[in-house]
C-alpha cells in the first residue's frame, strides 16, 4: 500500500504539578497510523483517550516525545471549533486562504464555486462570519480546508454542526475524493456508517489497534 501519512510509535507525555510533586503523565504510549492513498480512515477514542494530543502532532502543532512521522503531499486539516475571522465575508475567506495557500487566482476562485456548489451555501458567500449559523460555519471551515485541494485531509469532528443535508453532501464529497485518490482522516468520538471507511482505528489509553 502507498502511504499518505504514517506515523510510528508516537509517544507523548506531559507534566503535572510542582516540584517536589511534579508527576510524569504518559498521554500516547507509541500510536500508530497509517492512511494509504484513496483511503478514508476513521480515528475513534473516548474522551481522554489522547485523540487531541495526537491530531496536534499530526498537524505539526505539538512536537512528539518520540516515534516517527511522515505526510507525503499537501495536507488540510479541518478543526474542530471553526478558526473565523468574524468580519469577513466567506468570499473574503475563501480568497485570503487562497493566497495563503499560494493558488493563482483563478483557480481558488474555480475552486471556491465548485465548494459553495457542493456544499450548498454560496447564497451566503457575501455575509460576514459573525452573521452566519453554526451550519453555514461548518461549511465553511470544511471549504477552507478544502479549497487548495489537499492529498491528505485532517477533520476533527467534523459532523458537529451539520444537518443532515451537510452531512450528505460531505460523504458524497469524501467518496469523490476517495475516487481520485485522496486520502481523508476523520477522528470523532465515534463513528456511524461503518461501511463508509475503509478502516478504522481505536486509540485506547495511548494505544492504536483496529476497533
Amino acid at each position: 500500500m502507498i502511504t499518505r501519512l504514517e506515523a510510528v510509535g508516537i509517544t507523548k507525555s506531559y507534566w503535572r504539578g510542582c516540584w517536589p510533586r511534579r508527576q510524569q503523565l504518559p498521554v500516547l504510549r507509541g500510536a500508530d497510523l497509517v492512511v494509504g492513498v484513496g483511503e478514508v480512515v476513521g480515528l475513534v477514542g473516548e474522551n481522554g483517550s489522547g485523540k487531541s494530543t495526537l491530531m496536534k502532532i499530526l498537524v505539526g502543532d505539538l512536537a512528539a516525545d518520540g516515534g516517527r512521522l511522515h505526510i507525503s503531499g499537501r495536507m488540510g486539516y479541518c478543526p474542530q471549533e471553526p478558526v473565523l475571522y468574524e468580519r469577513l465575508t466567506c468570499d473574503e475567506h475563501l480568497e485570503l486562504f487562497g493566497v495563503a495557500y499560494g493558488m493563482p487566482y483563478e483557480a481558488a476562485a474555480a475552486a471556491t464555486e465548485d465548494l459553495y456548489q457542493a456544499l450548498g451555501f454560496g447564497h451566503w458567500r457575501g455575509t460576514r462570519a459573525e452573521a452566519l449559523s453554526g451550519g453555514s460555519r461548518a461549511k465553511l471551515n470544511l471549504a477552507l480546508a478544502l479549497l487548495a485541494d489537499p492529498e491528505v485531509l485532517l477533520l476533527d469532528e467534523p459532523y458537529a454542526g451539520f444537518d443532515w443535508d451537510t452531512y450528505e453532501r460531505f460523504w458524497e464529497l469524501t467518496a469523490a475524493r476517495r475516487s481520485a485518490g485522496r486520502s481523508v482522516l476523520v477522528i470523532s468520538h465515534f463513528v456511524a456508517d461503518h461501511e463508509r471507511f475503509d478502516r478504522i482505528v481505536e486509540l485506547r489509553d495511548g494505544r492504536t489497534g483496529p476497533q
